[in-house]
């Protein structure tokens, strides 16, 4: 598993946890970060505490703020900028389909949205978003991403952590690992596209026989 050109071990050993909590809110509130790896980086981070790189509490407790504060960014920007993101043209950092499928996964679930989005990638960082451009409530909005950020970083973080203490050379079987996660990470929003492909389907067909 490579991340900027390294192995995301070797990565987060030289970037440390600072590097870590940037990641991490850059992928819950900005635009830019719906590419990066939270849910493998959050369980590599949790492997190494187990061997003494980190301290597990500063993982968790840090790496939840980070990606608390990162969904109130990504909220305030959905809140003032909305209109100019739904009129954005096409680009190699954005597509319509992140915000469609956002959108969808936001009406689908409401609030409670702000929680489940966090173990889904790429949609985790468009709802708050769309949190912002729907004008939801703040408070409600606050509650929800304070309870999201601590179940996503605390559930995946010591997944890890416990895994390195029990399982004898667990460094053997990261690669698999994280392949497993990407994989079971990228299952909900390839579905989510494919029924929102579906449905369009449906209805341009319906649209066709009714002309």
């Amino acid at each position: 598993m490579d991340l900027f050109g390294g192995g995301l071990e070797d990565t987060l050993i030289k970037v440390g946890l600072l590097g870590a909590y940037i990641i991490l809110f850059a992928e819950s509130g900005l635009l830019i970060g719906f590419f990066l790896p939270g849910d493998s980086l959050l369980f590599t981070a949790g492997l190494l505490a187990s061997r003494g790189y980190f301290s597990i509490w500063a993982l968790v407790i840090g790496g939840a703020v980070a990606a608390i504060i990162g969904n109130q960014v990504g909220y305030h920007f959905g809140r003032k900028f909305g209109p100019r993101i739904f009129n954005k043209e096409e680009s190699f950092l954005f597509h319509k389909d992140h915000i469609i499928r956002a959108e969808n996964f936001y009406e689908k679930y409401g609030g409670t949205a702000l929680i489940i989005s966090r173990f889904t990638p790429i949609v985790r960082t468009f709802v708050p978003i769309l949190a912002g451009v729907g004008k939801m409530n703040y408070r409600k909005f606050f509650i929800y991403n304070i309870v999201g950020g601590i179940l996503w970083v605390f559930s995946v973080s010591f997944a890890g952590y416990l895994l390195g203490k029990t399982v004898p050379n667990i460094d053997q079987y990261i690669l698999p690992i994280v392949a497993v996660i990407i994989i079971c990470s990228a299952i909900t929003p390839l579905w989510g596209y494919h029924q929102h492909r579906k449905h369009r389907s449906k209805t341009r067909a319906k649209s066709d026989q009714d002309r």
